[in-house]
């Protein structure tokens, strides 16, 4: 656990393990608390970096400021300076695969492997109009209806109907964080920096060997987002996760694992077949 300065403001992060390095990158509603279930299998052989985003988790807050992701990938730059990492890989989910995507273009002599699950290349304007309906509902300083707006689109029909108990105990917990007005005001900061992100013009200056994970039943970035990831990321794979919605991670966390683990520590990307 420690703090790093980033232009007078105190960024959070874990490192945790030995071995070779990944971060790991925050959906928008998540934290580093949120990969705790996964701690154990991600430090057996790596060495685990985790960050809260600039007005995640236990980053400070950007009161009554507006910005684009581009100060997250500032953030990722500054970190691995702190931490002396010439060379990282890299695993992202939604917000965080963006912001992931957005560093790897800016700095590719940086990434050593990219992993992307449930990423978009860019906000579309269904993803726009979903994010300003959002916030409009946290203006409201409801959490019951925050929780009903936001969580149970990010999960499949399947995968919400088998655990209504879990569901219902999640939604106790939530909703006291969704009612929050810092909590409520820091996502919809977060919200509208996304709301610019346009990646199309760059991924194929990408230069890492990247994994591209698509669910088929994900409804906030669609399985044509990650195709189109896969088409103009030259050194990309594709998989795609059948019966799994946005929260890939949570609905098969066995799968969410070998795929990262499988990815980044096989010796070679290339075999002579």
């Amino acid at each position: 656990m420690a703090l790093m300065n980033f232009k007078g403001r105190n960024i959070y992060y874990e490192v945790n393990g030995t071995g070779t390095p990944i971060l790991i990158l925050n959906g928008i509603m998540m934290s580093t608390k949120s990969w705790e279930p996964f701690l154990k299998s991600f430090t057996h052989q790596n060495q685990l970096v985790r960050l809260d985003f600039i007005d995640q988790g236990q980053s400070d807050k950007l009161e009554n400021s507006e910005y684009t992701q581009s100060i997250q990938v500032d953030i990722i730059e500054a970190l691995l300076k702190e931490l002396k990492i010439s060379k990282i890989n890299i695993v992202g989910i939604s917000y965080g695969g963006e912001v992931a995507i957005l560093f790897a273009i800016k700095h590719p002599e940086l990434v050593e492997r990219l992993v992307l699950f449930n990423t978009t290349p860019y906000t579309s304007p269904w993803l726009q109009e979903i994010g300003r309906q959002w916030n409009a509902i946290g203006k409201l300083r409801d959490g019951a209806t925050y929780y009903k707006a936001t969580i149970p689109v990010i999960y499949s029909p399947s995968y919400y109907a088998s655990k209504l108990d879990w569901m219902k105990k999640r939604e106790a917990f939530l909703i006291p964080i969704f009612s929050n007005p810092v909590f409520l005001d820091a996502m919809e900061r977060l919200t509208n920096s996304a709301e610019s992100y346009d990646a199309r013009n760059g991924l194929d200056q990408i230069s890492a060997p990247t994994l591209i994970v698509a669910a088929d039943e994900d409804y906030l970035t669609p399985i044509a987002n990650q195709k189109e990831l896969h088409q103009a990321i030259k050194n990309s794979e594709l998989v795609i996760l059948p019966g799994v919605g946005h929260a890939s991670m949570y609905e098969v966390p066995l799968l969410f694992v070998s795929l990262v683990l499988g990815f980044i520590n096989t010796l070679e990307t290339k075999y002579q077949i």
